[in-house]
């Protein structure tokens, strides 16, 4: 696939909303990152900071940190989580929400 159809091929998005100081944020943080790398081009992994960018964080009405929200490539929510969330649960839930993503 060339770069500018990758570009505008929509995927499914993992939007992560924390901060970098909060103790659960910073045990995500890893998980999220190998989720990015792993599934590079297949998962969009997004990780909004919602101290450093209160604006931003105010938009997805969030009551705690962090939460885990689950877009489909249409941009619509399909699922929100609060806490800590692992990897193995992330994936069961993409799988469960009709979305299977294997190395």
């Amino acid at each position: 696939m060339d770069s500018a159809k990758a570009k505008n091929q929509k995927l499914p998005k993992l939007v992560d909303l924390g901060a970098d100081k909060c103790i659960p944020c910073k045990m995500m943080a890893p998980i999220l990152d190998k989720l990015k790398k792993d599934f590079a081009g297949k998962l969009e992994v997004v990780f909004i900071d919602v101290w450093k960018n209160a604006d931003e964080g105010s938009k997805y009405k969030i009551r705690v940190i962090p939460t885990q929200i689950f877009y489909s490539p249409e941009g619509k929510e399909l699922f929100r989580h609060e806490g800590f969330y692992s990897r193995e649960d992330i994936l069961a839930k993409w799988k469960e929400l009709g979305f299977e993503f294997k190395q």
